[in-house]
C-alpha cells in the first residue's frame, strides 16, 4: 500500500508541477530574444520592433521598451507628430539604451533649409538631439533620391551630430527603381520596405495553382540581395499583409498567430534584418513579440499564410505594384489611394487613413463622378478599383 500511495503522491506531484511548469511559461511575460545588426550600420536592435504609425500612447513605448524592444521607428507625420511625442516622452532618461528613427517626405524640390527644419522639429518631439537613422519617407519617385539637396543635408545633418545614418523608406509604386538608385548611388545605410509572404515569387508560385495569383513584384527580392551585397540595413514593414488579425482567430491552432507565422516568415528569409510593426495595445505587443528569435516556419505556418491570402486575394493591394497606374485618365495615383483606405478598413485607424488621404496629390475625388471606369479588370489580382476608390472618397475624402 505503501508503495502504491508513494506512487500516486509522486504521480499527482510530477502531475501538479507539470501543469504549473506549463502555467508559467504560458503566463511568463514575452521578452525580445535576438537583437540583430542592422547592416553596416552596426546598430544591434530588437529583430521586431516597434512602430508608432497608429499610436501615440507614451504607456505603450514603456510597455514595449520593458519587453526588450529597443528600435522606435517614428516620422513627422504620424499621428500629426503626437507619435514622437509619446516615444520622446516615454524614454526620457533612456536615450542611451535605445535607437530612434524619424523621417520626412523630401522632394524633388526641397532644399536642405526646408529639411533640416523637419529634421530639427522632430529631433524638439522625441526630446533628442540626434537620431540613429533619418528617412527620405515614402520615395515613389526617384527624382525625390536624385535632388541633391538631400544628399547635401544629410552629409551636413551627420557632420552636426544630428543623425548617424541615412535611409530611405518605400512602399509605393516604383519603389524597385527608387531602390536600385538609392543602392547603386550609395545614398542609403538603411532602407525600410514593405516587405511580406505576398512579395515571394516562390510562395507566390505555389498558392497561384490555387488562387490565380500572379507575382506582382518579383524584382524585389533581386534588389533587396543587392542592398545585401552592400550591407545596407534592410528593416521590414507591412509584413502582415494588411493585419486582418481577426479573420485568422478561427484558424489559428498549437498557441501560434497568424501575425507570429507572418512574422516568422520574414525573419526566415534572410532578406530583412529586422521588422517593424505597428503596436497599439499591451496584449498586440506580448502577442507579437512571442515570434522574436524564431528564424525558422513551423508546420502549418504555409498553410496558414496561403489560407490568409486566399482571404485577402480579391481586397488587398499589392505595395509597390503600380499596375493599374496609367488606366486611370484623371491620374488618380490608385495604389496609393487603396492604401489610404485599407488603414481605414482593415487596420481600423480613420485618423492614420484620413491624414495620409490629406497628403497625396491625385486623390480619388474624381473617381466619384468618373464614367470611364477604365481602371476595371486592370488589378490581376482581381480587387475592384472603382469600387474601392470611391469608396475612399467617400471615406476619407
Amino acid at each position: 500500500m505503501r508503495d502504491r500511495r508513494d506512487f500516486l503522491r509522486l504521480g499527482l506531484g510530477s502531475t501538479l508541477a507539470s501543469v504549473a511548469i506549463g502555467y508559467l511559461h504560458a503566463a511568463a511575460e514575452p521578452q525580445i530574444r535576438r537583437y540583430v545588426r542592422l547592416g553596416k550600420t552596426d546598430l544591434r536592435i530588437s529583430d521586431i520592433s516597434f512602430g508608432s504609425a497608429s499610436s501615440s500612447d507614451p504607456a505603450l513605448v514603456r510597455h514595449a521598451f520593458a519587453r526588450g524592444v529597443n528600435y522606435f521607428d517614428s516620422a513627422e507625420s504620424y499621428r500629426g507628430g503626437n507619435a514622437e511625442e509619446a516615444i520622446g516622452a516615454a524614454l526620457q532618461g533612456k536615450r542611451d539604451k535605445v535607437f530612434l528613427t524619424s523621417k520626412t517626405k523630401a522632394g524633388a524640390s526641397d532644399t536642405r533649409k526646408d529639411m533640416m527644419q523637419s529634421l530639427e522639429q522632430s529631433l524638439k518631439r522625441l526630446r533628442t538631439d540626434y537620431v540613429d537613422v533619418y528617412f527620405n519617407h515614402a520615395v515613389n519617385d526617384v527624382a525625390r533620391m536624385q535632388n541633391q539637396e538631400w544628399w547635401e543635408f544629410t552629409t551636413q545633418a551627420k557632420k552636426q551630430g544630428k543623425i548617424r545614418f541615412r535611409g530611405m523608406s518605400g512602399h509605393g509604386g516604383r519603389l524597385v527603381e527608387c531602390l536600385d538608385y538609392a543602392i547603386d548611388k550609395d545614398l542609403v545605410d538603411v532602407i525600410l520596405v514593405a516587405y511580406n509572404f505576398g512579395h515571394d515569387p516562390k510562395f507566390v508560385d505555389k498558392v497561384r495553382h490555387t488562387f490565380h495569383w500572379a507575382a506582382l513584384q518579383p524584382e524585389l527580392p533581386r534588389v533587396l540581395a543587392k542592398a545585401k551585397q552592400k550591407d545596407i540595413g534592410i528593416v521590414a514593414m507591412k509584413v502582415l499583409m494588411g493585419a486582418k488579425l481577426n479573420d485568422m482567430r478561427p484558424y489559428e491552432n498549437g498557441g501560434a498567430t497568424f501575425a507570429q507565422t507572418a512574422f516568422r516568415w520574414t525573419l526566415s528569409t534572410n532578406y530583412a534584418d529586422a521588422l517593424i510593426v505597428s503596436m497599439t495595445d499591451k496584449a498586440q505587443i506580448d502577442e507579437y513579440l512571442v515570434a522574436s528569435g524564431e528564424y525558422k516556419l513551423r508546420k502549418g505556418d504555409v498553410e496558414l499564410l496561403e489560407r490568409y491570402a486566399g482571404f485577402q486575394l480579391n481586397s488587398y493591394c499589392q505595395p509597390a505594384c503600380n499596375i493599374c497606374e496609367s488606366s486611370c485618365p484623371h491620374n488618380v495615383a490608385i495604389a496609393e489611394v487603396l492604401r489610404t483606405r485599407m488603414y481605414a478598413v482593415d487596420y481600423r485607424d480613420p485618423w492614420l487613413a484620413k491624414s495620409e488621404y490629406a497628403s497625396l496629390e491625385k486623390n480619388a475625388a474624381a473617381c466619384l463622378t468618373c464614367a470611364h471606369q477604365s481602371c476595371l479588370n486592370r488589378c490581376p489580382s482581381g480587387v475592384p478599383i472603382a469600387t474601392f476608390t470611391r469608396d475612399a472618397a467617400s471615406r476619407l475624402g
